[in-house]
């Protein structure tokens, strides 16, 4: 089931909107003086291919840039937490600046549930009267707010408020708090008395609870789909975000500083940058085109060339990935990027001549591109993810073909950038072919001729906020468990087979870890060494200006960088074959013992789509927005009036 997109015309925030509340902020601020933390979810068993190497080494767009949306409203008190660096923290124990924080929040993604659901418990493990507002977001709640509330008296625990949208809906609601706050009142004090008002049902985006005893959940309350904002410009810097990090360690506790600037392309080399959100296609098993209202946003080219350029000169960071959904999906906005980054190289710029940069984008729009690919590759692009799915188009039919898959490949190489295949595997398809290019294992050949150093292969799972979602339930194709193990959120990550008509699915599991050892293997790690995919055309081009290596002679200096560049290229391919490899064991390690699981057979089907167990109803007392089919809707209760809301507002 896809998220309800708002009345048309009604889709996006209006121009300056985002950065009036951010100014508005800043005039408060120092009044308030907020201490903020802000965690990261990560479970350490989901570490394996394709993400083994950028699940740690990339600070998350999401977080970084909640924190850099506090600081720049003038709330410096913020410190980021992952739990990929510090997975011993301990929320309960947190302190900054000798005091418990004023807000804690919690982003996550679906596979972080369950430590998810562990942070919000620690931090409710905290004495009430000292307890911080807990504010939950991140794409899990986005689509599942419900998961972050209790409704069990026996086991009190949950978020305070889940924010569904993005910066602008967390600026808004504490806007909204921070208007009726009392002198020396905790902002969860604050925010019990807005709930019982009507001050937060004109914030869209959220979900709040309203409770009896044991401060539990008793009807969660929607306030509806969020507001976007459609010029990606007003986002705060991102610089910011990079600045307030926790640094790594196996401490429970906060440390006394962030992360010195110094250390963070130490701990983060690749940078998150949001260029581009929302596609044009509408994939049935895809929640992102409905997630963004159909709308697709872009920051200017001048925008993104101004915070690489400050990213580069205060942390040296040099390769980053874009947050892009279909990063080619409008030629004219793609070009307004490029061409500047382009023309920076041009000037002589060293950021811009220094970074690389990997991103996302179809075949049929690097198609639409391709007399435009040399403008892409001097601009940085150095990597682009391809979702090519199934080569045939039978899963789904995204313009690609075998032919166009072979031609895009052949572009992208032919001006210096590097493929890499997004597949798909799914329930028609099998692992081998004879003489067609159906077969996983045919498609995994095919695209290594092509080119491709790395790729990535995933089972069709279920994706909440997907059309095919409740579908996928409600038709008994997802797996409640397998031989008397539960699927938990952790596994629904397309590494595991958890939805499958297969009467054999352990098959499908070994196939994706057949489709692996095939691209990733001793004898292929030694063909690489002689004949690698890695040395194409510009990729050891000189773009960057002089180096500072001035105590050779500027010939010598030169042949040096040429030598590097060419080993490099060189044995590229022979690397990412060793880290490949490396990457497989893990996932074997994980997936191997669901493979067998599998063969064991007593699987249990879902029935239902797992919906809220807690009734939720809109600010009106209608249907929620977020809701799932099977919600349970509270009884019908006359509102308060706006006297009795003020009233209360006015306390403290």
């Amino acid at each position: 089931m896809e998220l309800p997109c708002r009345a048309r015309g009604d889709e996006l925030l209006r121009p300056g909107e985002l950065a009036g509340v951010r100014h508005r902020l800043r005039n408060v601020a120092a009044k308030h003086d907020l201490a903020t933390v802000i965690a990261c979810a990560f479970d350490h068993r989901t570490r394996m291919l394709p993400f083994i190497y950028a699940d740690t080494r990339m600070v998350p767009a999401g977080v970084r840039g909640i924190g850099a949306a506090m600081v720049d409203t003038g709330f410096t008190k913020t410190r980021i937490v992952l739990q990929q660096w510090n997975r011993n923290f301990r929320p309960s124990q947190m302190r900054l600046d000798g005091k418990i924080p004023d807000i804690f929040m919690v982003s996550s993604m679906q596979i972080h549930t369950g430590q998810c659901e562990a942070l919000i418990r620690d931090a409710c493990r905290i004495d009430p009267a000292h307890r911080p507002l807990i504010i939950a977001g991140g794409p899990k709640v986005i689509y599942e707010p419900w998961d972050v509330f209790s409704a069990d008296p026996a086991d009190p625990w949950g978020a305070d408020v889940a924010v569904t949208g993005e910066e602008y809906v967390l600026l808004s609601l504490l806007e909204v708090l921070l208007s009726v706050r009392g002198d020396g009142e905790s902002m969860r004090a604050t925010f019990l008395r807005a709930r019982h008002s009507t001050a937060l049902d004109g914030v869209p985006g959220l979900v709040y609870s309203r409770g009896g005893r044991h401060s539990v959940a008793e009807e969660l309350v929607d306030t509806g789909i969020q507001r976007l904002v459609g010029d990606l410009d007003e986002l705060p810097d991102p610089v910011l975000g990079y600045g307030v990090l926790e640094s790594p360690g196996g401490h429970a506790t906060l440390g006394s500083a962030a992360l010195p600037a110094g250390l963070v392309r130490k701990h983060s080399p690749i940078g998150s940058l949001v260029l581009t959100l929302g596609c044009k296609f509408a994939c049935p098993y895809c929640p992102i085109p409905a997630y963004n209202q159909r709308q697709y946003r872009t920051k200017s080219g001048e925008r993104i060339a101004e915070e690489i350029e400050r990213l580069y000169r205060r942390y040296h960071i040099r390769f980053y990935f874009g947050a892009d959904d279909n990063f080619f999906n409008d030629k004219q906005r793609t070009l307004d990027i490029v061409e500047t980054l382009a023309r920076k190289v041009d000037a002589g710029s060293r950021p811009h001549s220094k970074i690389r940069w990997a991103t996302e984008a179809t075949i049929h729009d690097t198609l639409q591109m391709k007399d435009h690919l040399p403008v892409v590759r001097k601009a940085g692009l150095w990597g682009l993810w391809l979702g090519v799915e199934d080569m045939t188009g039978a899963l789904v039919k995204k313009g690609q073909s075998v032919d166009k898959t072979a031609e895009a490949f052949g572009l992208l190489l032919g001006n210096g950038i590097f493929p890499i295949p997004m597949m798909m595997h799914h329930d028609s398809q099998p692992l081998y072919t004879p003489g067609k290019p159906y077969g996983l294992l045919n498609q995994a050949r095919l695209l290594r001729k092509a080119g491709a150093v790395y790729m990535q292969v995933m089972m069709l799972t279920p994706s909440p906020g997907s059309k095919l979602y409740v579908d996928t339930y409600t038709s008994g194709l997802a797996y409640q468990s397998v031989d008397g193990v539960a699927v938990e959120p952790r596994i629904v990550d397309g590494n595991y087979v958890v939805a499958s008509r297969d009467p054999n699915p352990w098959r499908k599991q070994c196939n994706l870890l057949a489709a692996y050892l095939y691209f990733y293997n001793p004898l292929r790690f030694l063909i690489a060494l002689l004949r690698p995919k890695s040395k194409i055309p510009l990729v050891d081009a000189e773009t960057s200006p002089a180096a500072s290596d001035e105590q050779l002679p500027p010939r010598r200096s030169k042949l040096r960088r040429r030598i590097l560049r060419k080993m490099k290229a060189h044995l590229g391919d022979s690397a990412v074959q060793l880290f490949g490899m490396l990457g497989l064991a893990h996932t074997i390690r994980y997936t191997f013992a669901w493979a067998l699981r599998l063969m064991r057979g007593n699987i249990k089907r879902h029935t239902q789509v797992p919906a809220s167990r807690i009734p939720m109803r809109s600010v009106d007392g209608g249907p929620a927005s977020h809701a799932l089919p099977g919600t349970p809707t509270p009884p019908r209760k006359p509102p308060e009036s706006k006297d009795s809301g003020s009233a209360m507002l006015s306390r403290g």
